[in-house]
């Protein structure tokens, strides 16, 4: 078949076209990246959080202003000794070797993220995702979760028991729950036990997931404890993260001068945060306050020296660090850590 001028026109043309349309300036607005979003937003939440806590904030700088300095310097060493600790935890709960700046980074940043999500759920967010992209399956990954969270769980319990033996008259139990109230609480736990098996038991498919990821578990744990040097750093860090957390604590009380014996501040700060373990509030935000203050006065210590005592706490370990544990935050999604 022979080609006509219009087929060899059209030949000559078409190379010379291009073969995308332009996309016209202004015409159709771009999206924003979900990474960049991602990183703006610990910043926008760290704003919203000090604006609902705007009142706490004065008033626990203003107590900053009035203690002595060797032993508020002292509280702030311990808070960043714990992000340590909690870096060797987490270490210790998995065998793979996992880069130790980062991990550590990772902790600084997973301590913004705890403040400012309900309770536990930032710090797991966040350091889940850097260990599936430390190349560890989700499985695991949530298996060394659950581990670093049940060794911290059994740490903070035992050392809260350890030292109830050790100093029995350290609080006044009597001044912390209502006469008849144990009776309750206790029908309560095994209530909410009960139900929480039966509905493993009952529904079949929540039944396999929790048997497949028990297993997965177990597997996890016994792999750490094959080792000694992860069992060592699991439990080693388990338990000086919240005896770091306790001595930061009586550092404050010694710098505002709550006359109260250093063992039974630590006594108090262990009670008040198993207490609040539970409850589902950002970082703890409001009930480690009101905790923190029931028991330093069920041990003995005079109700306005240790609401300060408290405020200035948790300015040093909560809202000093929040804003650079922020943008340490959407450093590391910027960089892909997380």
């Amino acid at each position: 078949m022979r080609k006509t001028s219009l087929d060899v026109t059209a030949a000559r043309v078409s190379p010379a076209l291009p073969r995308r349309i332009p996309r016209l300036p202004g015409r159709f607005p771009r999206r924003l990246p979900v990474r960049q979003v991602l990183c703006l937003l610990p910043l926008a939440l760290v704003a919203v959080v000090a604006v609902q806590h705007w009142t706490v904030l004065t008033e626990g700088f203003g107590k900053l202003g009035t203690g002595e300095w060797p032993w508020l310097l002292a509280a702030a060493t311990t808070t960043c000794l714990a992000w340590v600790a909690a870096a060797v935890t987490r270490q210790g709960a998995v065998v793979e070797r996992m880069p130790v700046f980062r991990l550590l980074a990772t902790q600084f940043a997973a301590g913004a993220a705890n403040h400012l999500l309900p309770t536990g759920l930032g710090a797991s967010a966040v350091n889940l995702r850097f260990m599936t992209v430390c190349g560890i399956p989700l499985a695991r990954s949530s298996a060394a979760l659950a581990l670093y969270i049940l060794a911290e769980a059994i740490s903070r319990v035992t050392l809260l028991i350890a030292l109830l033996l050790a100093f029995p008259s350290a609080l006044r139990l009597s001044t912390l729950l209502p006469e008849g109230a144990v009776g309750p609480l206790l029908l309560a736990v095994a209530v909410a036990t009960v139900v929480a098996a039966a509905v493993l038991l009952l529904v079949r498919r929540l039944r396999t997931a929790a048997v497949s990821f028990l297993r997965t578990a177990l597997g996890e744990a016994r792999s750490v404890h094959t080792r000694p040097a992860r069992a060592l750093a699991l439990w080693g860090g388990s338990l000086a993260f919240p005896a770091l957390q306790a001595a930061g604590l009586v550092a404050v009380g010694q710098a505002l001068g709550l006359q109260i014996p250093a063992a039974h501040m630590a006594v108090a700060y262990l009670a008040a945060t198993v207490a609040v373990a539970l409850v589902p509030t950002p970082g703890g935000l409001g009930s480690v306050e009101a905790a923190l203050i029931v028991t330093l006065v069920a041990a003995g210590g005079d109700a306005a020296v240790a609401t300060a005592v408290v405020l200035t706490y948790r300015i040093i370990t909560v809202w000093l660090p929040l804003l650079p544990g922020a943008l340490t935050l959407g450093v590391l999604v910027r960089l892909k850590v997380i």
